[in-house]
């Protein structure tokens, strides 16, 4: 019987760095991933596959040069997709070939099949030819999570599509509708539009994704509409079915909306239900997460969680972090913990960033705050990179200085995004931006901008030009 001082099950982005950082601190490590290569969700249906794809469309559609070449400008003009994987394998066959290589120069033994508990600090992994028992002194749980399904909606993978199943799409279709406004609803949403598919988006909720500022939300749905996107916001699904050649979703309100195809984007649910919890004393709850603490220690003491199962932010970002730190504590090693200011990278089109406050919580906590606006257009970077309608936007405190919530929509926001990170982290203030010189001609420019913006409001200060 095999036996290791840390088992990790899931190899996707919190298995894979929980393994790393266990064998760097000289552990004995397995990395035990279901899926028929590692890297989890993240690789194997949602993070790297969807935004290969977006970059695929935006090449091939010309979308990226067509405020300096013509709305009719494309690299190419029949798309099909063919043309829209064949950038996804390539990117998919690097990236796993980067993990194997990763985790074999730091020595951890990769298992690929379906491991569960068998009793106290034992596992087994099922090979489908072979069983595997090993012994393991620590266990860090981190097998990510699967999409939700629900009875109303028949999945299929054929002509009705979870978010796991829509890179199998045969053909583009001519229309296609969506359930769910979540990030990755929005974000195929932007992606079959600009391929030229009349999308519809349903969202049961009035508001698109509440967590992000209301006028940047704004500003995508001006331009997701502005791209032939219809929105049916406030309308809950009651039943999905196939007539003839079409899928037909009827809301609540019964309005019936006939499409191609249909992707359903509500939720995701921890994939625990075959890791035989109860043999050891857990449980997970309804949606198959798992309760952990601070140290993401679960109730009993040698296991541990990450990454999606354990909930919210539930981004691949995040969960590195987070199974990182769960090795360092399963091991006794020291650590600070993962930082509460989270970077959000939304890959819409445009693209949207956000970190710290946003303007309701700012107003929820009555705190006295100015605005600083930079946009792209006013820098030589976003003529040149064809951008000339997106934003940065700064929040400040008036009293302090303090820089409290940066929010961008357009080209980069999510790399520009963590140079607002680092200042509020630092507990910088609106004076370094001010001070600061940025690169020419770059679109981190924007922050000088947006500062000397909020600096000239906050300082009451009135620029008059004098007649010559």
């Amino acid at each position: 019987m095999k036996q290791f001082d840390v088992a990790v099950i899931g190899a996707g982005p919190a298995g894979q760095r929980a393994a790393i950082q266990a064998a760097k601190l000289g552990a004995s490590v397995v990395a035990i991933e279901p899926r028929p290569t590692i890297g989890g969700a993240a690789i194997n249906g949602g993070t790297i596959p969807s935004k290969a794809l977006r970059e695929a469309v935006l090449y091939l559609t010309g979308f990226r040069e067509r405020e300096l070449y013509g709305l009719s400008y494309s690299v190419k003009r029949d798309i099909n997709f063919p043309d829209l994987t064949y950038r996804l394998d390539h990117i998919l066959r690097r990236e796993v070939a980067v993990m194997e290589s990763q985790l074999a120069r730091n020595g951890v033994e990769v298992m690929l099949g379906r491991a569960s508990f068998s009793g106290d600090h034992r596992l087994e992994v099922d090979r489908g030819h072979e069983k595997v028992e090993m012994i393991a002194e620590n266990v860090i749980l981190a097998p990510g999570s699967r999409p939700a399904h629900t009875e109303c909606v028949p999945v299929d993978g054929e002509r009705i599509f979870d978010t796991d199943q829509i890179l199998n799409l045969q053909d583009i279709p001519g229309r296609l509708a969506i359930i769910g406004a979540g990030v990755v609803g929005v974000e195929y949403a932007c992606m079959f539009a600009a391929l030229g598919v009349h999308v519809t988006l349903v969202e049961k909720q009035e508001n698109l994704m509440p967590f992000v500022d209301r006028e940047i939300v704004d500003a995508l749905i001006y331009h997701m509409r502005d791209s032939g996107v219809v929105f049916q916001l406030g309308e809950g699904v009651e039943s999905v079915s196939i007539e003839g050649n079409e899928v037909v979703a009827v809301t609540e309100s019964r309005k019936r909306i006939c499409t191609d195809a249909l992707l359903y984007t509500i939720g995701r649910q921890g994939a625990t239900d075959q890791l035989a919890l109860e043999n050891v004393g857990l449980e997970a709850d309804e949606r198959g997460r798992l309760t952990v603490d601070e140290r993401y220690a679960t109730a009993v003491p040698y296991i541990y969680a990450a990454g999606d199962v354990i909930g919210f932010p539930a981004l691949a970002s995040s969960s590195m972090e987070q199974g990182r730190i769960a090795a360092r504590n399963a091991l006794g090693a020291p650590t600070d913990g993962v930082q509460d200011l989270l970077p959000f990278g939304i890959y819409t089109i445009p693209e949207i960033s956000i970190v710290g406050k946003t303007e309701a919580e700012l107003t929820r906590d009555r705190v006295s705050y100015e605005i600083g606006m930079a946009r792209y257009s006013e820098t030589a970077r976003g003529q040149i990179v064809g951008d000339s309608t997106g934003r940065l936007k700064l929040l400040v405190d008036t009293k302090t200085r303090d820089l409290l919530g940066v929010h961008i929509i357009g080209e980069g926001a999510s790399e520009l995004i963590h140079i607002g990170q680092a200042v509020i982290a630092l507990n910088g203030k609106l004076d370094y931006l001010v001070n600061n010189v940025f690169n020419y001609p770059t679109l981190a420019e924007c922050y000088k901008v947006a500062a000397l913006d909020a600096y000239n409001k906050i300082s009451g200060q009135v620029t008059v030009r004098k007649a010559a």
